[in-house]
C-alpha cells in the first residue's frame, strides 16, 4: 500500500491493515507480529456517561508482503480473549462469562484479510472476516502506516501500523445490556511486525 512506499517497491498488507518498506528485490515476504509491541484497544458507551475503554494481550498473527501487487498481500491475527485487561478484576471475569466473550467456549477471535484498497500515500482500507463467538462477519480496517525501517537495537526489519475499526456485538449475537452498553465498538490497534529471515 502507500503509493510513496509502493513507488519504492514494497507494500505491505496488514490483516488489519496494509503497509510498506523497501526491504529486498524478492516479490513476497513473511512478517510475523511482536506481541510485545502490539496493542489492541476497544471503546464501547458506557450508559450514556463516558466511553469506556479496555485491552487485549496475547495478540499473534502473520502477514505476506507481495511487492509487486500490494492488494495480494494478506495477513491474519488472532486475539486471546482471555488476556481481557480493564483494569478491574471483577469485569475482567464478568466479560469471560457467556454474558460477553465466553472464552470458555470461544477463547478467541481471528481476523482475516479478504481484500485491500490503497486510499493514499500512506493509507488502505482493509476489508477481512472477523470471527466472534463463532460467527463470521466482516470488518473493515482504516490503517495508517506508523513507521519502518531497521530496528536499532536488533537489527530486525520492522514495519508498523495503526488501525481503526467499528465492531458492533449484536452481529455477534452479543446483546447483553444493549443499549445501555454501547452496540457499536470502537477497535483500536497499534502493531510490529518482523521480517522473517
Amino acid at each position: 500500500m502507500f503509493k510513496s512506499i509502493k513507488k519504492a517497491g514494497v507494500a505491505l498488507a496488514v490483516a488489519a491493515g496494509l503497509s510498506g518498506a523497501a526491504f529486498s528485490a524478492q516479490a513476497a515476504d513473511t512478517y510475523t507480529l511482536d506481541p510485545s509491541h502490539t496493542s489492541v484497544i476497544f471503546i464501547v458507551n458506557h450508559l450514556g456517561f463516558s466511553d469506556f475503554q479496555g485491552r487485549f494481550a496475547g495478540t499473534t498473527g502473520e502477514l505476506t508482503l507481495d511487492r509487486e501487487n500490494p492488494a495480494a498481500s494478506s495477513a491474519t491475527i488472532t486475539i486471546d480473549l482471555n488476556q481481557i485487561d480493564t483494569g478491574v478484576e471483577a469485569l475482567d471475569n464478568h466479560m469471560k462469562t457467556a454474558d460477553f466473550f465466553n472464552v470458555e467456549s470461544f477463547p478467541t477471535a481471528t481476523f482475516t484479510s479478504t481484500s485491500v484498497e490503497l486510499v493514499g500515500d500512506n493509507a488502505a482500507t482493509v476489508t477481512g472476516d472477523l470471527t466472534l463467538l463463532g460467527e463470521t462477519k466482516p470488518l473493515v480496517l482504516d490503517v495508517t502506516l506508523s513507521g519502518e525501517g531497521t530496528h536499532p537495537m536488533t537489527g530486525d526489519e520492522v514495519v508498523g501500523f495503526s488501525a481503526d475499526g467499528v465492531v458492533t456485538r449484536t452481529d455477534y449475537g452479543m446483546d447483553f445490556l444493549v443499549p445501555g452498553v454501547g452496540d457499536e465498538v470502537t477497535l483500536q490497534i497499534s502493531s510490529e511486525f518482523l521480517k522473517q529471515k
